[in-house]
C-alpha cells in the first residue's frame, strides 16, 4: 500500500502545534480554539489593556481563591502539605542561553529572508513576480476595506483549525483542482511573459 506524504513536513517542535491543528486530540485542539477564539473576540470589543487587565484578574482571582481553600482545608484538617502551587514555583521556566540563541538565529534567519524577497520584488529583479506582487496588494486594498486586522485575524485562526482537516480528508480531490488552477495559471502567466519584453524568465 502507497504511503500519502503528508503534505508539511516540519521539524520536531513544530509537530505539538501541528497535531493541535489537525485536531489529534480533540479536548485540546477544542480548548485551544475557543481561548483563542474568545480572546479576539473580546479584542474587538474591548481595548488590550482592558482585556489584559480583565484576563489577568480572572487568574488572580482563581488562584488567590484556591490558595485561600487551600489553606482552609489544611487548617481544619490538621494537615501541612505546603504551599499549593509549589511544584509550579519550584519549576525551572528560564529559558537557557542555547535556546535564546537557537531562536534568536531563526528569527534572523527569516528576517533577512523576507527583506531579501522584498527587495527582489520591489527592485524588480524579476518583472512577472513583482507584477504578481503588485496584484497581490491591490487585492489586499479591497480586503482591507471590508475588514479590519481583527476580522482578519479571527478568518485566519479558523482556518488555521478548519482547513488542514479539510485537506487531509479530501487531499486526493483538492490537489487535482489545485492543480487544474495551477496549469491555468501558468498557461495565463506564460502568455504573458511572451507578449511582454523582458518579462521572460532568463535560463538558470
Amino acid at each position: 500500500m502507497v504511503t500519502r506524504a503528508h503534505p508539511f513536513r516540519l521539524h520536531q517542535p513544530f509537530l505539538p502545534a501541528i497535531d493541535l491543528l489537525y485536531w489529534r486530540n480533540v479536548k485540546q485542539s477544542g480548548a485551544v480554539f475557543s481561548s483563542v477564539l474568545l480572546l479576539l473576540f473580546s479584542l474587538t470589543q474591548f481595548s488590550v489593556v482592558s482585556v489584559g487587565a480583565y484576563l489577568a484578574l480572572a487568574a488572580l482571582s482563581a488562584t488567590i481563591s484556591f490558595r485561600i481553600y487551600k489553606s482552609v482545608l489544611q487548617a481544619v484538617q490538621k494537615t501541612d502539605e505546603g504551599h499549593p502551587f509549589k511544584g509550579y514555583l519550584e519549576m525551572e521556566i528560564a529559558l537557557s542561553q542555547d535556546q535564546i540563541s537557537k531562536y534568536a538565529d531563526k528569527i534572523l534567519l527569516y528576517t533577512n529572508t523576507c527583506m531579501k524577497e522584498l527587495r527582489r520584488l520591489f527592485l524588480v529583479q524579476d518583472l512577472v513576480d513583482s507584477l504578481k506582487f503588485a496584484v497581490l496588494m491591490w487585492l489586499l486594498t479591497y480586503v482591507g476595506a471590508l475588514f479590519n486586522g481583527l476580522t482578519l485575524l479571527i478568518l485566519a485562526v479558523v482556518s488555521m483549525f478548519t482547513l488542514p482537516v479539510v485537506y487531509e480528508k479530501h487531499q486526493a480531490q483538492i490537489d487535482q483542482y489545485v492543480g487544474l488552477i495551477r496549469t491555468h495559471v501558468n498557461s495565463v502567466v506564460g502568455k504573458i511573459q511572451a507578449k511582454i519584453p523582458g518579462a521572460k524568465r532568463k535560463e538558470e
